[in-house]
């Protein structure tokens, strides 16, 4: 599935989190209780062993969904929550210390169970647990997923138990591993993959039926579409809602231009001219098919550019690699060819290249792939540039950008070097 893939690239990079500048907004059961938020994790009632543990991994304060969902995560009686927020705003570290509050170390049997649509999710989910509960020296974790064979007769002891749906379904009720009624923390990581991947609603309900009427449910989801919601009420009784509205992209930041160029090398030599005239921090060049990507990567790196390259044939693994080196600095330059980058967030990114504008081969241009490739530019409020190398007979595919968006972008020279250093990047 495409977007558990792009879920977990975005787990695998996120080394810190993104800032939220949306408001959060609560829907309570009691909307005469007072609503608590807290500004630090001193505030919540914490183990001092979990908070050497957040502080180990770098947390300093809670974000912003974490500042509102926490407490009522940890609070006593335990509540329900279905909350809405995109990647990298917070949410495994939360609900991974609602789980690790809530374990007795002192009981050898799973307590909480988490749920999240792939193998890879869930170990990603599983790591953060091991860090975060790195100083709770009889917290164990263990995977409910394909291939985690567990010998005849035993039983898992670990407290805390991440899987799939399919073969937690299994632990339950095939193999009698897993006794459902001593659970008391039920999470689900990404409901929105969880009901696009077949079979996984269904069993992740038949999962939520067994459970003891105390247990806290906990869902998270990126988005709220309708089915999303109906499933999310289906498994969760009388929730509090969260919503942290998703950050809008916008062109209001980016300056946009376009060269009219007719070969490669046309393209290629307008980019050594934007180099050569205008100071860079880093780049995005967009570029289809993967072929012109390898060659100009390789002619990049021939005239003495760092350039990292990204493509759909890269591992998951491997693309979060690029991804990282980028965004330490080690390459000056990210050629890509795909919308993993959708998921990029660099804040030094003050230049993108469409070397193809994106839906050349259609009538007309992919406008929602154009708002999220420039949109890298003009991140976190920073003053971004955009340029698009345009061959004659795609000029008119400029035009309805410009409509669409009611943006302009304004025609230059390649050759022009003197109106090209007017650019101030």
């Amino acid at each position: 599935v495409a977007s558990a893939e792009s879920s977990l690239l975005n787990k695998l990079i996120r080394t810190s989190l993104v800032e939220s500048s949306q408001h959060v907004e609560v829907l309570q059961r009691d909307p005469a209780s007072p609503l608590f938020s807290v500004k630090t994790f001193e505030e919540l009632p914490l183990k001092k062993e979990l908070l050497r543990g957040i502080y180990h991994m770098g947390f300093n304060r809670p974000s912003k969904i974490q500042e509102t969902a926490l407490p009522m995560m940890l609070a006593h009686p335990p509540q329900n929550l279905i909350a809405q927020s995109q990647s990298g705003t917070g949410k495994t570290a939360a609900f991974v210390l609602a789980m690790l509050s809530r374990v007795n170390a002192a009981r050898c049997y799973p307590q909480c169970l988490c749920l999240a649509p792939t193998f890879e999710l869930a170990l990603q989910i599983g790591r953060v647990v091991e860090r975060m509960g790195q100083f709770c020296a009889d917290v164990k974790v263990t995977f409910a997923v394909q291939g985690n064979r567990l010998a005849p007769g035993t039983r898992p002891k670990e407290q805390i138990v991440i899987g799939t749906p399919g073969t937690v379904l299994d632990w339950c009720f095939k193999r009698r591993l897993l006794d459902l009624k001593k659970i008391s923390v039920f999470v689900l990581d990404e409901a929105d993959i969880m009901i696009d991947t077949q079979g996984f609603s269904s069993q992740s309900i038949r999962i939520q039926r067994v459970l003891p009427r105390e247990c806290q449910l906990l869902l998270f989801s990126a988005t709220f579409k309708k089915a999303v919601w109906q499933f999310a009420t289906q498994l969760v009784a009388n929730p509090i809602v969260i919503k942290l509205r998703q950050e809008e992209l916008t062109l209001g930041a980016v300056r946009q231009y376009y060269f009219v160029c007719e070969s490669r090398l046309d393209k290629y030599r307008a980019l050594c001219n934007i180099y050569g005239s205008i100071t860079i921090g880093q780049a995005i060049i967009f570029c289809q098919p993967r072929k012109l990507a390898e060659w100009l990567s390789l002619a990049m790196t021939d005239d003495g550019h760092r350039v990292a390259m990204l493509t759909a044939e890269l591992t998951v693994e491997q693309r979060a690699d690029v991804i990282q080196r980028f965004r330490d600095g080690k390459e000056k330059v990210l050629v890509t060819t795909n919308v993993c980058a959708r998921g990029i967030d660099v804040k030094q990114v003050t230049i993108v290249v469409n070397f193809n504008l994106p839906g050349t081969w259609s009538k007309e241009p992919d406008f929602e792939t154009y708002l999220h490739r420039i949109g890298r530019a003009g991140r976190f409020g920073k003053k971004g540039i955009a340029f698009n190398m345009v061959e004659r007979r795609n000029l008119h595919l400029v035009r309805l950008i410009e409509e669409h968006f009611q943006t302009e972008i304004k025609r230059l020279d390649p050759d022009d070097m003197d109106e090209l250093e007017k650019i101030d990047a």
